[in-house]
């Protein structure tokens, strides 16, 4: 039986949302990596018309970007959207994907796999019902420059391909160091690994439930803050982008750290953004990724503990999404049963 024959998932459609690298020569390596597995996976590749035109055309034209993910959603060949990467602008595209109905005419339930600065795109698409997934991205994952794609952030991307869908994830056995050098030189060599220590259950209940929403805190940051976009407030409350209160409720807040890993005072500002919105008296849970090289995980935890201040709401700690590698995959939009007892975070699908 061939792989494409046991794949939900046929056909890839790639898109660059936010930042635009995936055109410049010096990935180039890492592009043909990750279009050889997509293909021994039994997947067929396509790229959007813009995906890969390059950081300066991408960064100029937020109006391609979208067109883009339109363009995804409406070609009925495409059965999953896979982000390239992330960024820091995805809000610029809000104009064009939502002033006419544009991506609302568009959407139909496919899926939809990014993180990072594609956290944007998550709320985006969870204002039309579309559920998504968070978590991978083309280049960070698929074109893995190890001799094959990490073995747990693999099979969770497998289990997508196959099913449509992913039915629950436990912790890894281990972390990776990030890498400093992506160059084509470093291709075959591999990360640096450490043991992990599982799902951290910081306070509450051990078991909660709820639907996961949410992603990288820098870039909800953004929605509340213009340090580091002198529009981006303005731009997302004029589409509501961040979900009202009574959205929130009885959900399961994911948030996790960019690769810079924000000092300690920098993310307590962030945490406390969150709290002023009031989310923290509605949700069931708060679930938080694995900071990247482990940096500052000590200082995150106790700044959740302090800012949030509620000590009935459960919060575990050293998911394995978001920035850190490895990575699993976390459905939005479909119940989820987080239990740290059991070391389990489980999806009814």
């Amino acid at each position: 039986m061939s792989e494409q024959s046991i794949n939900k998932v046929r056909t890839v459609g790639i898109v660059s949302l936010s930042c635009g690298i995936l055109g410049e020569d010096s990935v180039q390596h890492e592009v043909e990596i990750g279009i050889d597995r997509l293909k021994k996976f039994g997947l067929n590749v396509i790229f959007m018309e813009h995906a890969r035109k390059g950081l300066s055309y991408i960064s100029e034209h937020p109006e391609k970007r979208a067109e883009d993910l339109i363009q995804a959603f409406k070609d009925d060949s495409i059965d999953m959207i896979l982000c390239a990467m992330g960024g820091d602008d995805t809000y610029r595209l809000l104009p064009y994907l939502f002033d006419n109905d544009e991506l609302k005419n568009a959407v139909n339930q496919k899926i939809f796999l990014g993180f990072s600065d594609t956290t944007m795109n998550h709320l985006m698409l969870h204002k039309l019902g579309i559920k998504t997934f968070y978590g991978q991205s083309f280049l960070a994952d698929i074109c893995e420059l190890e001799k094959d794609m990490l073995p747990y952030t693999e099979k969770y991307f497998l289990e997508l391909i196959r099913t449509g869908k992913i039915s629950k994830i436990e912790p890894s056995d281990v972390w990776y160091e990030e890498r400093k050098d992506f160059s084509i030189d470093a291709i075959g060599t591999k990360r640096i690994m450490h043991d992990d220590t599982g799902f951290r259950l910081l306070q509450g209940n051990a078991v909660f439930k709820g639907k996961i929403l949410g992603g990288c805190i820098e870039s909800i940051y953004d929605i509340f803050d213009n340090g580091y976009h002198s529009d981006s407030v303005e731009i997302c409350q004029k589409y509501q982008l961040f979900p009202k209160l009574d959205d929130w409720k009885d959900k399961i807040l994911l948030i996790e750290t960019a690769e810079g890993s924000s000092a300690p005072n920098e993310y307590r500002k962030m945490v406390k953004s969150l709290k002023r919105s009031g989310i923290f008296d509605v949700l069931s849970g708060v679930i938080v990724g694995k900071p990247i090289d482990n940096i500052y995980a000590e200082e995150y935890k106790q700044i959740l503990i302090e800012v949030i201040d509620n000590p009935n709401l459960p919060i575990v700690f050293n998911i394995n999404v978001g920035h850190a590698t490895p990575r699993a995959i976390i459905p939005f939009g479909v119940e989820a049963t987080v239990d740290t007892d059991r070391q389990v975070i489980e999806f009814d699908v």
